[in-house]
């Protein structure tokens, strides 16, 4: 059998792969630090084989900064650490699909990168603005110290000395912005790859460093699947502005691919209140008899819409119920351009009544006249009582429920109130039923949505809004590192130790205000180094007597759950897969995703239980490497599933 990895998977070996698969003569046999044999790639021949290429000092477009090289080195390493389940702080741990990560979220990424590979539709982040003023959320002063920026850019002379003082002005320099660049590249780079290839992702961000957000998305995304920027008016000036006050925000919009997106995305959201008219419409509609008729229910329903607050032009618009019981509105058909249409536009319609032609716009129809008359017969145009009237088309709402996604939203405001009325008062929250528009135009179904700055947890609210709306069963993913709040910080003074704890209490009883059958709870997990000992990694080190005197691999406070997940993590097996437990010949056996993997970390397993487990077939089962009863068993433990179940792979600890 073999053993499992029990690391994240090296992006550097992948490539290295990948390249040898493109270029098989540049991949070469070359001896590693330890040692040990090891592929890796002639960049000479590969020179010769991508020719021409760029020289070293060449000049090209490129957007760099001191550090970049490390940032990219840091997306590609593996990380030895594991994701440990925490049940108690969970709701709902064995039924939910939502995940809570809490950790730092470029080692979190480096994990789910290759059981969330192309899995995930959305990505939505806020991650720090990076406006040189610390928070009890968030370290968003992402400067340098000086000695350790002028040491990555070279700003010395050959004597050592300092060629000009950057500590001046440090809101204009690099130096304010590098570290932050290499905070974001090597996060966005792993991003990237969690994405699906019709998925995308949304980053907030303001002034401070919008421009080289552009860039970098520009460079790990490309350029061509740019979607575009949306303009957020927040409303609210900023006072302590020295040149012209900022009162919005941005939203960039990037796709994994732009030709798959497009194809299997709408990238429209739903038109506001429009659920809330079908639904009025419906129970006048009921209400038809010969003594409440259509008349009736059409006066009713104005006097309902009249009296709406909040319902826009465009909204009220939509005043009329037909025969049908269904919505709809008169929209003009005259041709919108200010040139005369053809002559085929300017074939009059007949009156279904009277029999004669109705007048033709000015400057004809929207449509041919093939099309108008399909249009006719289909019921889809107005006509007044008489041939005087020139006709509309009838524009059910039904039929367009949606509008296109503006690229300037005139909202105001957070969720302060509502943060507050719960008792999680968030300093900086987003507005949630802005998460909710664009999850609804982004995704459905039972699209996951991923979140690796999680902060209050406003895009798991999102998440329920949206799938309380449209009956979805979307999944959220939130990572969120656990910063302490400060005693004195408004979380601090309700008693909140760190920003996971404020999130996750926000998350419940935000869950308890929105009606509808929902996915309510979230399982918990938390980054933590591995759960295998150093001696699993590299048994070579130790010697022989040695070996025998830490048989035992796996640390001591580490659970069978804990290994359960790690082993989930290595095999591609989502995390919200549902775990179920069962006792095999008086051995704890874990059974996940109905079958895609069994496991079993107790000691003393017996022919018997291998027998059982074995009759099930599952796709995978793992074992502690030490688990075997007896030497009879391990020299059987193949034969037996060689019988019972020869395609469930094999692996230990």
């Amino acid at each position: 059998m073999d053993r499992l990895r029990m690391h994240s998977v090296s992006k550097i070996e992948e490539n290295i792969k990948k390249l040898g698969e493109l270029f098989p003569g540049c991949l070469v046999e070359r001896q590693g630090e330890n040692g040990a044999m090891e592929y890796g790639i002639d960049f000479a021949m590969l020179r010769q084989e991508l020719s021409p290429v760029l020289q070293e000092g060449e000049e090209r477009y490129q957007f760099t900064w001191p550090g970049k090289k490390r940032s990219i080195l840091l997306a590609n390493t593996p990380a030895a650490m594991t994701l440990r389940p925490c049940r108690q702080e969970s709701v709902d741990f064995d039924s939910t699909e939502n995940l809570y990560i809490e950790g730092d979220n470029l080692d979190v990424l480096k994990l789910l990168r290759e059981t969330y590979l192309g899995k995930v539709k959305m990505i939505y982040i806020d991650p720090p603005y990076n406006t040189g003023r610390d928070s009890f959320v968030y370290h968003d002063d992402f400067a340098m110290e000086y000695g350790a920026f002028a040491e990555a850019s070279g700003q010395h002379d050959a004597e050592g000395n300092l060629l000009f003082d950057l500590r001046r002005n440090n809101e204009s320099s690099g130096r304010f912005h590098s570290d932050w660049l290499n905070m974001i590249y090597p996060r966005l780079k792993l991003a990237r790859d969690l994405l699906a290839e019709d998925g995308a992702i949304l980053i907030n961000m303001d002034e401070h460093e919008i421009a080289n957000l552009q860039k970098i998305c520009q460079e790990i995304f490309g350029e061509r699947n740019d979607l575009g920027t949306i303009v957020w008016d927040k409303r609210n000036p900023k006072g302590d502005a020295q040149g012209i006050s900022c009162q919005h925000e941005y939203i960039l919009v990037y796709a994994k691919e732009k030709e798959p997106f497009l194809a299997n995305n709408r990238l429209q959201r739903p038109k506001k209140n429009a659920a809330a008219i079908l639904k009025k419409a419906g129970q006048l509609y009921a209400k038809l008899s010969k003594s409440y008729t259509l008349e009736d229910a059409n006066r009713d329903f104005g006097i309902w819409m009249r009296s709406q607050p909040d319902f826009s032009g465009g909204e009220r618009a939509y005043h009329k119920i037909d025969e049908n019981g269904d919505v709809y509105r008169a929209v003009s058909m005259a041709w919108p351009n200010k040139q005369k249409a053809p002559e085929d536009y300017f074939v009059p319609l007949i009156h279904p009544v009277t029999g004669k032609p109705c007048p033709v716009p000015e400057r004809g129809w929207r449509n041919p006249s093939a099309t108008m008359q399909r249009m006719q017969k289909a019921g889809q145009i107005l006509f007044g009582k008489d041939e005087t009237t020139i006709p509309n088309s009838k524009y059910l709402l039904k039929e367009n429920l949606y509008e296109n996604i503006p690229s300037l939203l005139y909202y105001g405001g957070s969720d302060t109130a509502f943060l507050s009325g719960i008792g999680v008062p968030f300093d900086t929250p987003k507005a949630a039923e802005i998460c909710r528009e664009h999850i609804l135009a982004f995704t459905s179904g039972e699209d996951i949505v991923m979140d690796f700055f999680s902060g209050s947890g406003t895009v798991a609210h999102g998440v329920m809004l949206a799938n309380a709306e449209d009956g979805g069963r979307r999944r959220y993913i939130m990572v969120q590192l656990p910063e302490a709040c400060g005693k004195n910080s408004p979380l601090g003074r309700r008693g909140f130790s760190n920003i996971c704890e404020a999130g996750k209490e926000r998350i419940r009883r935000t869950a308890e205000h929105i009606e509808g059958d929902l996915d309510r709870g979230f399982r918990v997990l938390k980054l933590d180094t591995t759960n295998m000992k150093d001696v699993y990694y590299t048994p070579d080190a130790y010697e022989p007597g040695l070996l025998d005197s830490v048989a035992d691999n796996i640390k001591e406070d580490r659970t069978p759950e804990d290994l359960l997940f790690q082993v989930m993590l290595e095999l591609g097996i989502l995390l919200s897969s549902k775990i179920e437990e069962s006792t095999v010949a008086g051995k704890r056996v874990f059974t996940v995703a109905e079958g895609e993997l069994m496991a079993c970390f107790d000691a003393d397993v017996t022919e018997e239980a291998i027998r059982e487990i074995a009759g099930k077939r599952p796709r995978h089962f793992v074992l502690r490497d030490s688990s075997m009863a007896s030497d009879s068993v391990a020299a059987n433990f193949e034969q037996i599933f060689a019988a019972y179940s020869p395609q469930t792979v094999r692996k230990v600890l």
